[in-house]
């Protein structure tokens, strides 16, 4: 089990300098950069689009994770891969044809992502595993950022590690959701391996900091 990876979610950076944040952040040495796009209507908030993600693009040149948490989001597929977006996870609950969505992903030449929420069943996402480059199990209920980590995500994301090893071993497994010290070596353990952070990255401490406490925490 290599290195987790880290991917600050910005949802949770000051905007007013969000440049400044996203540079401390790569400098750090986080591994992509996380944009949730949430559209009031999927889940409970309202973000942002693809001019943020095009915004982002011009300041940084790590991976840019886009997270779609809206309904319909094959409708806005090439805007987002058009904006910058190198990742598109998608949410198996907003649309009625997943497989379609992520193969138009892969057709924009993005790596595809499927997403599910807490209630929703494993077993979404095995038929589209062969397809997927990014697995992502939310483990909050989507919507807003310092939320407390569910304990019921470890053990789903044992079960999606034993699925994904079966079926599409280069998949990458992405917690989302409650990360911070005392639950990032708990997700590690269970098959995560890439750690959504929000506001345990971006708060009044210099990320470097954050950074480097989510890593000591790996090791106890």
């Amino acid at each position: 089990m290599g290195p987790v990876r880290f991917a600050p979610s910005i949802l949770t950076a000051d905007l007013a300098r969000l440049g400044e944040a996203i540079r401390e952040a790569e400098a750090a040495g986080v591994d992509w950069i996380h944009l949730d796009v949430m559209d009031g209507v999927f889940v409970p908030n309202l973000t942002f689009g693809p001019l943020l993600v095009e915004a982002v693009r011009r300041v940084t040149s790590l991976p840019l994770d886009v997270h779609l948490m809206i309904v319909k989001p094959e409708r806005y597929l090439e805007d987002f891969a058009q904006a910058g977006a190198d990742h598109i996870t998608v949410h198996f609950e907003a649309t009625y044809h997943p497989h379609r969505a992520v193969q138009k992903v892969k057709e924009l030449g993005k790596k595809a992502g499927l997403a599910v929420n807490p209630g929703t069943p494993l077993e979404a996402f095995e038929p589209l595993l062969p397809d997927l480059d990014l697995a992502l199990l939310m483990s909050v209920n989507p919507g807003f950022g310092g939320q407390r980590y569910l304990p019921t995500a470890t053990e789903r994301l044992r079960r999606l590690k034993a699925m994904r090893d079966r079926l599409n071993p280069a998949c990458l497994i992405v917690v989302d959701g409650g990360i911070n010290r005392d639950t990032v070596a708990e997700a590690r353990r269970a098959g995560a391996d890439v750690a959504v952070a929000g506001s345990a990255l971006f708060n009044d401490k210099p990320v470097a900091e954050n950074l480097k406490a989510l890593r000591l925490a790996l090791l106890g």
